[in-house]
């Protein structure tokens, strides 16, 4: 998963191993992201028996049980044997990394993980992907519930992987009769993350498709991590989604943040968008704006029957992704250096900021020789 700072501190003794009498829990991308900030919860947590982290580089979590490897190797299902739960974090979702090499590393390593898993005798695995499955459509019922279509296609981000890794999880029951697999599907993750939509909120103006109705539903990495700890615990079960309770409307977001809007027509938008992807400009594809033009907030439904409720709310994620924005400048989904972002801040409407853009495609193309 995405590199959220460290909010999440173990308490134990760092010379006391962990010695409760519940489910020994492996987690794969230990070292650092998500994968990090769960390992130190459950190694704080009285109701876990036993921490084995898997990562390619040791973490710095001393009360964890360490294995440094691969995901993809084989060799972990021995690393796995005695675990009760494996919950599989190891992924890539870096904006920057090539989609081919990503998408390698990720239908891989969860293939590798599931198989592994159910060889070395493990009841459940864990798996992390988002939301955004749900696909984001003019005609999704606001909220969606947990058990809706999954209606997305690849044209977004590592939307692709994702919907691959959950076809991975259904299978592997029938393959491997005997494991359980759970899926958290998390919105819009903040907390230190660097995704296309959290870099939405770095650009001087919100960019809104006209027509469009956008929705936004918010995740705090602090809740992600409770949630999948109870599915740790086994308190959850089937697929998930993992939340801030309601949605915020495009207006909200606007009074609250204080940034103003720049409304486009839907064929600049997405053309320019498109373009701007093609030559190389930008790391987020077109398809990406979909999830900033239409709904798809879904209902936290089995958490709340299990029990579990959201420390965070919508308002309160949006300010902590305002905060963590400051600073930052990025137009078109591509950060900007000082003196280019100076330029975007000092923009006055839309006009300057379309001009602003087709200089960057000029200039790019004169980089190319096109």
């Amino acid at each position: 998963m995405s590199s959220p700072d460290p909010q999440v501190r173990a308490t134990r003794n760092p010379s006391t191993p962990a010695m409760g009498r519940g489910p020994v829990v492996a987690v794969t991308g230990a070292a650092s992201g998500v994968g990090d900030l769960l390992t130190r919860r459950l190694v704080a947590s009285d109701d876990i028996g036993r921490v084995v982290a898997v990562d390619e580089r040791r973490g710095d979590v001393p009360e964890a049980h360490w294995h440094v490897l691969d995901v993809r190797d084989p060799a972990i299902a021995e690393k796995f044997r005695g675990a009760d739960v494996v919950v599989h974090l190891a992924l890539d979702l870096d904006l920057e990394t090539d989609s081919a090499a990503r998408t390698a590393y990720n239908v891989r390593g969860t293939q590798t993980v599931l198989t592994a898993a159910a060889a070395a005798g493990v009841r459940r695995v864990v798996l992390c992907t988002s939301a955004m499955v749900y696909g984001a459509l003019a005609d999704n019922d606001v909220p969606l519930s947990e058990d809706a279509e999954l209606r997305a296609t690849a044209e977004a981000t590592a939307v692709g992987d994702l919907l691959e890794i959950e076809r991975l999880g259904r299978r592997a029951p029938r393959a491997h009769p005997g494991l359980n697999v759970t899926v958290a599907r998390p919105a819009v993750l903040v907390g230190g993350t660097d995704t296309a939509l959290t870099r939405y909120f770095e650009s001087p103006r919100l960019l809104v498709v006209a027509g469009s109705r956008p929705t936004w539903q918010f995740c705090h990495v602090e809740d992600l991590v409770s949630a999948l700890e109870y599915a740790a615990l086994e308190k959850v079960d089937g697929e998930f989604v993992v939340g801030c309770d309601g949605w915020l409307e495009q207006e909200e977001v606007e009074e609250l943040s204080g940034i103003r809007r720049m409304e486009l027509p839907s064929a600049v938008a997405l053309g320019a968008a498109a373009r701007l992807h093609r030559i190389g400009l930008t790391p987020s594809p077109a398809g990406d704006l979909a999830y900033t033009m239409h709904p798809w907030v879904v209902s936290v439904g089995r958490l709340h029957d299990a029990g579990w409720r959201p420390r965070w709310s919508n308002e309160e994620v949006l300010g902590a992704l305002l905060a963590e924005a400051e600073g930052r400048h990025t137009v078109a989904g591509r950060r900007l250096g000082r003196k280019d972002a100076t330029a975007a801040a000092g923009a006055a409407g839309a006009t300057v900021a379309l001009l602003g853009t087709a200089a960057l495609v000029r200039r790019a193309r004169k980089r190319r020789g096109l």
